[in-house]
């Protein structure tokens, strides 16, 4: 595949502390050298906002649709539908990509994801890590134990078994063919890359271009990654 447009998928639910940088985040991975000639165009789904994300959103250059579902699987749905009618390019040609209103790509993330597309594979499915801990004693190690317990010794590749909504990319084609982002309160991502792996399609679980996510206990969305912090951190507090 070689992409003519990207979309970048952010759903937020009141976010307007955060969002900025994570904003600023994906702009700076759209001015890749590697992205020269390729339209890239950011969709912030805000949903159920009672604050100004929608504003921020606007003034950062996304385009903002706005739901009052509560629901992240009917965000990134919503926004990738958004995405594909805004961009007009055909499926084949259109690459997604997903991240959330918590996190920070890398300035090569997208170009990152755009050399994977071009070597063939339809998915790419990445890490995150947490640049600042709460102060929690263990809670940083005790997530890394856990996080990286599959992960082979000496350095060989590592097919790891994450999946991430704040770190994602597929073609729109596949896609399509497997039915989307499921309008699901948490695991949305998780049902999108069982159904491409279900279905055949090239898969690529990689470390090497990992997201700087948020490490907040009381976070936005429902069992998601900050739920499992949060019980590691309830779980640290009984254990010492």
């Amino acid at each position: 595949m070689n992409p003519e447009a990207i979309a970048v998928l952010i759903p937020a639910h009141n976010e307007e502390e955060l969002l900025p940088r994570a904003l600023a985040a994906v702009a700076a991975a759209a001015r890749h050298p590697a992205l020269a000639k390729l339209h890239v165009l950011t969709v912030v789904a805000a949903d159920a906002c009672v604050d100004d994300t929608a504003k921020v959103a606007r003034e950062a250059g996304a385009s903002v649709l706005h739901l009052g579902s509560q629901n992240p699987g009917k965000a990134r749905s919503a926004a990738a539908q958004h995405a594909m009618a805004t961009l007009g390019t055909s499926a084949t040609a259109t690459w997604i990509a997903s991240t959330d209103a918590d996190s920070a790509v890398p300035p090569h993330w997208l170009a990152f994801q755009l050399d994977q597309a071009r070597a063939g594979w339809e998915a790419v499915i990445g890490t995150v890590t947490v640049p600042r801990w709460p102060p929690v004693p263990h809670l940083a190690d005790r997530h890394h134990e856990l996080y990286n317990a599959s992960r082979p010794a000496g350095g060989e590749s590592w097919r790891h078994p994450h999946v991430h909504g704040a770190n994602l990319g597929v073609t729109a084609e596949a896609y399509q063919e497997v039915g989307g982002f499921p309008a699901l309160p948490v695991g949305e991502d998780h049902a999108l890359v069982s159904a491409l792996e279900r279905n055949g399609h090239r898969v690529l679980r990689t470390p090497d271009c990992p997201v700087e996510t948020s490490s907040r206990l009381r976070p936005r969305a429902v069992g998601g990654f900050g739920d499992h912090l949060a019980q590691l951190a309830a779980e640290e507090g009984v254990m010492h």
